[in-house]
């Protein structure tokens, strides 16, 4: 009887494992063709000179290796920023201490706060324009250093603020390390804020570490956190409604998680003539916090 219920068992299992091999069904997924874009970022700050970035689009599923990169930029490319008075062309720069590293950098217009600029990209036999403005710059009231509870070294950059009236204004965040970090990075996970919510309001908020470069498969205990003894440079900025809602739903796809198969933000690139990016005026104040 026994060996009767075993033999009848391994036939269940068998038919169990033939049923279900029946059923599995190979599914194929056509992945898209990535259709070539150029990609255009640029900036132009209070006081400063703009910096524009002209490369390719890369394909989602597909190689990259470093013989790539060099072929990623574009480098033949007419920029022009005009401010309606003046025009400046841009001049090929290449600096191997920033990323991008190759880019094209004004020498005749600074950004002025109120003033409107548009950008002109003659690239890859086509033509891709934009308009941004630089918004009044607004002050944050008090920055100071905190440590975070069961933490013995790490913490934030705590600020207070005060919103100006009317409603739709909007900023962004970055931050930089002396002799740590080489350049202003924007404030991880979500560096634009509108003021929606804090309209005419004061308020407190905290200030991560920004990074240039985010890797979600790297296990860092100290990733948004600043450190006992470091001097850190807050870049805080006002922008237009158009280069916050290119940067949120930038931002938004950078930070997903880097899966394909997710229901993507559309990117609401400001760039006209087919190109993706952005084009951002910024309104900057600069502050310097002790983390002590």
């Amino acid at each position: 009887m026994k060996i009767k219920n075993k033999i009848s068992g391994i036939l269940a299992m068998t038919a169990l494992v033939v049923l279900i091999s029946s059923c599995e069904k190979d599914i194929k997924i056509d992945i898209p063709k990535t259709t070539d874009k150029v990609v255009i970022e640029g900036s132009i700050d209070l006081n400063n000179y703009s910096i524009v970035s002209v490369t390719h689009n890369l394909p989602y599923f597909g190689t990259f290796d470093s013989s790539m990169i060099v072929n990623l930029f574009i480098q033949n490319a007419v920029v022009i920023v005009s401010d309606g008075a003046s025009f400046d062309t841009l001049k090929k720069t290449y600096n191997l201490n920033s990323y991008p590293y190759i880019f094209y950098k004004g020498t005749k217009i600074k950004g002025e706060s109120g003033k409107t600029y548009s950008l002109t990209v003659n690239a890859e036999g086509k033509t891709f324009t934009a308009l941004t403005t630089i918004p009044p710059n607004v002050a944050i009231d008090s920055l100071w250093f905190k440590l975070e509870p069961n933490q013995d070294s790490l913490g934030y950059v705590w600020a207070k603020f005060t919103d100006t009236t009317p409603t739709g204004n909007y900023y962004r965040v970055f931050t930089k390390r002396q002799t740590k970090d080489k350049a202003f990075a924007p404030m991880l996970f979500s560096s634009v804020y509108s003021d929606v919510f804090f309209n005419g309001e004061t308020f407190t908020f905290t200030i991560e570490r920004g990074e240039t470069f985010y890797d979600p498969s790297v296990n860092d205990p100290t990733l948004g956190y600043f450190k006992l003894g470091d001097t850190i440079l807050i870049k805080a900025c006002t922008i237009d409604r158009i280069s916050y809602n290119f940067w949120r739903s930038a931002e938004a796809n950078m930070y997903s998680g880097g899966d394909p198969f997710m229901n993507p933000a559309q990117v609401a690139t400001n760039i006209e003539g087919g190109g993706l990016g952005g084009w951002s005026g910024y309104g900057s104040e600069y502050y310097t916090v002790i983390a002590k």
